[in-house]
C-alpha cells in the first residue's frame, strides 16, 4: 500500500471532522441553532458530540503509520519526540485560551488577561495528553497490555465516578478532582459554573479513542484496502455501539463527562465511517472529486483548527461603536437580516468555514503543511 493510498481515507476521514468542527463550534448569534448543530444538554448525544473523539480517533489512526518509525530509535529520542509533540500542542492549546493575552476592562481600557483566570486544560491539551499517553503504551507495551490498561482506564474511571460522587455535573467526581487539581479559576465555565468538559480525570477514558483509532489504522495498515479489513472494521464497530447501548442503561452516555460508554458509541460510529471511506474511495474505481474539499482540511488540521479560533476570538475581542463584539454585529446586521432564524446561524458558520478552507486551499497549492 503506498503512502499516498493509505492517507486517502484518514485525510478525508479527518477533513470531514474539521469542517463540521468549524461548523458545529461558531453557531451565529441571533438565533437559537438547529438542535443537531449543539451539544447534548447532558445526557445522551447528538451529532455535534462526536467531532472531538471523532479527532482523538484520527490521531490514533495516524499514530499506526508514524509509530513504527520509531522502531529501533533509542530509548532517549522516542521519549524526547513524544514529550516534545505532548508539550508543544498542550502549550498551544493553553496560549490559544490566554491569547491575545488583553482584554478591556470596565473603564473601556485594554489591560493584560490575568494568568490566575486562564483555563488551563481545553481541547488541544486533551489530544496532546491522549497522544503522549497513547504512543507510550503502544510503543512501551505489548498489545495484550495495551487493551488491558485501557479496560482499566475505562472500568476504573466508571468505578472512582460512582464511589466518588453521582453522574450530575456538580456532584461528578471529575468535577471534585479538578477544584482540587486547578482550582475553579482555571477551569470551563462556558455551562454558568466552573465544570470541565476536558478536565484530568476524563482524560484516561478518552485516551482509549486515540488507541482504538490506532489498531483500526495498524489493520489496514498490515491487512490492506480489502473486504476482510473494512468487514472486521465495521462489525468491530457495531458490537462497541451495541455494548455502548447496553453499558448506557447504568453508566449513561455522557460526552462532557466522556464515559465509557460514550468512548464506545463514538469509536463504533468511527469504525463504521473509516470502514465506509476506504470502501468508498479505496475499492471502487474512479476518481472522487468531492475528496478534494475535505483533504485539504485533512491535511491542514492543526492549522485550521487555529485558524478556526482565532476568527473568533478577533470577532469576541473588538468593539464597534455600539458597543457590540464584532461577532453580534456581523450576525445582527448581516446574516439574521439576510436570513432570519437558525439558518442565518448556520450561514456564519458555513462562511466561516469557507474562509479557513480557502486558506487551507492556497496552502495545499504551495505545499505548506503545518506539523508539530
Amino acid at each position: 500500500m503506498t503512502a499516498n493510498q493509505r492517507f486517502t481515507a484518514l485525510d478525508v476521514f479527518r477533513g470531514m471532522t474539521v469542517c463540521f468542527m468549524i461548523i458545529v463550534n461558531n453557531q451565529g448569534s441571533g438565533a437559537i441553532p438547529f438542535e443537531p448543530l449543539e451539544h447534548a444538554a447532558w445526557h445522551g448525544f447528538t451529532p455535534t458530540d462526536l467531532v472531538f473523539p471523532s479527532f482523538l480517533f484520527a490521531v490514533g489512526n495516524a499514530m499506526a503509520f508514524t509509530l513504527p518509525r520509531f522502531q529501533g530509535l533509542d530509548n532517549s529520542v522516542v521519549i524526547g519526540k513524544i514529550l516534545k509533540r505532548t508539550f508543544i500542542i498542550f502549550l498551544i492549546g493553553y496560549l490559544l485560551y490566554w491569547f491575545p493575552f488583553v482584554k478591556l476592562n470596565d473603564a473601556g481600557e485594554w489591560v493584560m488577561k490575568p494568568f490566575e483566570t486562564t483555563r488551563v486544560f481545553g481541547v488541544l491539551q486533551r489530544i496532546a495528553l491522549c497522544y503522549g499517553i497513547a504512543a507510550f503504551m503502544i510503543h512501551y507495551l505489548s498489545r495484550k497490555s495495551v487493551v488491558i490498561l485501557s479496560f482499566v482506564f475505562l472500568l476504573g474511571y466508571w468505578l472512582l465516578m460512582y464511589l466518588g460522587g453521582d453522574y450530575t455535573m456538580l456532584g461528578s467526581f471529575q468535577i471534585k478532582v479538578d477544584k482540587w487539581l486547578i482550582g475553579e479559576n482555571h477551569m470551563y465555565k462556558g455551562e454558568g459554573v466552573a465544570f470541565d468538559p476536558e478536565g484530568f480525570l476524563s482524560t484516561f477514558p478518552s485516551v482509549v479513542n486515540v488507541i482504538i483509532g490506532y489498531y483500526a489504522g495498524e489493520l489496514f495498515r498490515d491487512k490492506g484496502k480489502n473486504f476482510e479489513a473494512i468487514a472486521r472494521v465495521m462489525l468491530a464497530g457495531a458490537l462497541m455501539m451495541a455494548i455502548a447501548y447496553c453499558w448506557n442503561y447504568v453508566f449513561p452516555i455522557n460526552k462532557k463527562l466522556w464515559t465509557g460508554s460514550f468512548t464506545f458509541y463514538t469509536c463504533g460510529i468511527d469504525m463504521m465511517l473509516i470502514g465506509a471511506l476506504v470502501y468508498v474511495l479505496d475499492l471502487n474505481p474512479g476518481k472522487k472529486k468531492w475528496t478534494h474539499f475535505f483533504e485539504v482540511f485533512g491535511k491542514n488540521p492543526l492549522f485550521i483548527y487555529l485558524l478556526s479560533d482565532f476568527f473568533p476570538i478577533m470577532f469576541y475581542t473588538f468593539r464597534d461603536a455600539q458597543g457590540r463584539n464584532y461577532e453580534q454585529a456581523i450576525n445582527t446586521d448581516i446574516f439574521q437580516k439576510l436570513i432570519p432564524g437558525p439558518w442565518g446561524s448556520l450561514s456564519y458558520a458555513v462562511s466561516l468555514m469557507l474562509i479557513c478552507w480557502v486558506v487551507g486551499y492556497w496552502m495545499d497549492k504551495k505545499k505548506i503543511y503545518v506539523r508539530v
